[in-house]
């Protein structure tokens, strides 16, 4: 099973890394170093600047320090105006420069990785913001290494979210075999991540949905697979029938319903289905379409092992009520369907307020149910922040570098 996962380690490793040049210093000193990651979303640019400790020289580095700001819109907003992203990448980068004291400056590596939203642009206009980037960065008085500036796909994005839950909940120390699962819904992909306990289920995994990485001087072999198009709002898209006809409409809309809903930079005309059956019931069968044949059910989720579930799944759960927004909490997939019958069925302040929730959060159980094949009772962990840090992939980068970079 190995070789056939070679290819991917590889793969990894060869995307993330070239080693920086060593410095000397006493072998029993802590030391404190820094990493700078972008994370370029379709939204949004947030910088993370983040200060760790390390305690040992071949061990797990600790968390010091998050120091992180955003800028609004995504830099594929500015797809014709590529010089404004530099600018944007410039401002953030003066946060580095509070943060990280100058001494440090040549040796903290600076990584901009960009997800969904520049995924989605013309290869040739991304290719030129990220050239953009490049400029800055090469001008900047940070370490930059090779391919500092890239797209990342939604493999290595699923990867490096997990490595950062297990990170923060204690869990990548050596001879921990108690890691947890992430699952990550966002508006045009959605992923899942975890570290199989049984060797059937690696023999079960189609090739390409096994990766093997190192790290700290361990090899985890997980299955992690991205779904491109089963984004929530992708999802929508589909289940509205966007290709049919001029107005989408759903029986998972209350039924006088009219109104407009954009993706994509595109908008369309949705309404109810005014003489058809709307409910829980209809909307499912709706929005089983969108994930037959598609989803893969991974073979032992039917067991009790721990998820964790951020974006959207965490937003339509306090939107629905089911969660402290602040706090976060557990909740069963149960709750969620409990919930989703509830607003389906009986039409509320909620759906006033927002009329897609039904279809969002009965999406959110045919995947987690039918789609990954998940039980019923299987508790969810939804959260935003695990001990006060965000739950982001950009973490997993800043420490997976941080090895593959070993500044001695």
């Amino acid at each position: 099973a190995h070789s056939r996962n070679g290819l991917n380690a590889v793969d990894f490793s060869e995307r993330f890394g070239n080693a920086l040049p060593s410095l000397s210093r006493p072998a029993n000193a802590s030391r404190i170093f820094y990493s700078i990651i972008f994370d370029a979303g379709s939204t949004g640019t947030r910088i993370h600047v983040y200060t760790f400790i390390q305690k040992e020289p071949d061990g797990l580095p600790v968390l010091d320090n998050e120091m992180f700001h955003s800028m609004k819109p995504g830099l594929s907003a500015f797809a014709d105006i590529p010089e404004i992203a530099g600018h944007t990448v410039r401002q953030l980068l003066r946060v580095a420069k509070k943060t990280v004291p100058p001494v440090e400056w040549k040796r903290t590596p600076v990584l901009f990785r960009a997800t969904a939203g520049l995924r989605l642009l013309p290869p040739a206009k991304a290719h030129t913001l990220l050239e953009e980037v490049q400029d800055v960065f090469d001008e900047s008085p940070f370490y930059v290494p090779a391919d500092s500036v890239s797209i990342m796909n939604g493999t290595n994005e699923g990867i490096l979210a997990w490595v950062t839950v297990n990170f923060l909940t204690g869990r990548l120390h050596r001879n921990t075999q108690k890691t947890v699962g992430i699952l990550d819904l966002g508006g045009g992909s959605t992923q899942i991540t975890f570290l199989p306990k049984s060797r059937v289920s690696e023999l079960c995994a189609p090739a390409d949905y096994m990766v093997r990485f190192d790290m700290f001087s361990s090899t985890y072999e997980l299955y992690t697979h991205s779904y491109l198009g089963n984004g929530i709002k992708a999802a929508r898209l589909s289940a509205l029938g966007a290709l049919g006809s001029e107005v989408f409409q759903s029986s998972c809309l209350p039924k006088k319903y009219t109104g407009e809903f954009s993706f994509g930079g595109f908008s369309y005309h949705v309404s109810g289905v005014t003489d058809g059956v709307t409910g829980f019931k209809a909307c499912s069968q709706e929005l089983l379409k969108v994930l037959k044949g598609i989803i893969k059910q991974p073979h032992e989720l039917k067991d009790s092992s721990t998820f964790y579930a951020f974006s959207y799944y965490f937003d339509h759960a306090a939107e629905a009520g089911l969660i402290d927004e602040s706090r976060g909490g557990a909740v069963k997939i149960r709750d969620f369907k409990k919930r989703a019958k509830e607003v389906c069925n009986r039409p509320s302040e909620r759906t006033r307020l927002n009329p897609f929730l039904c279809m969002d959060l009965t999406y959110i159980v045919c995947l987690l149910k039918d789609g990954f094949g998940f039980k019923e009772s299987t508790v969810l962990q939804l959260t935003k922040k695990v001990r006060n840090v965000e739950t982001s992939w950009a973490l997993g980068a800043a420490i997976y570098h941080s090895q593959k970079f070993r500044i001695h």
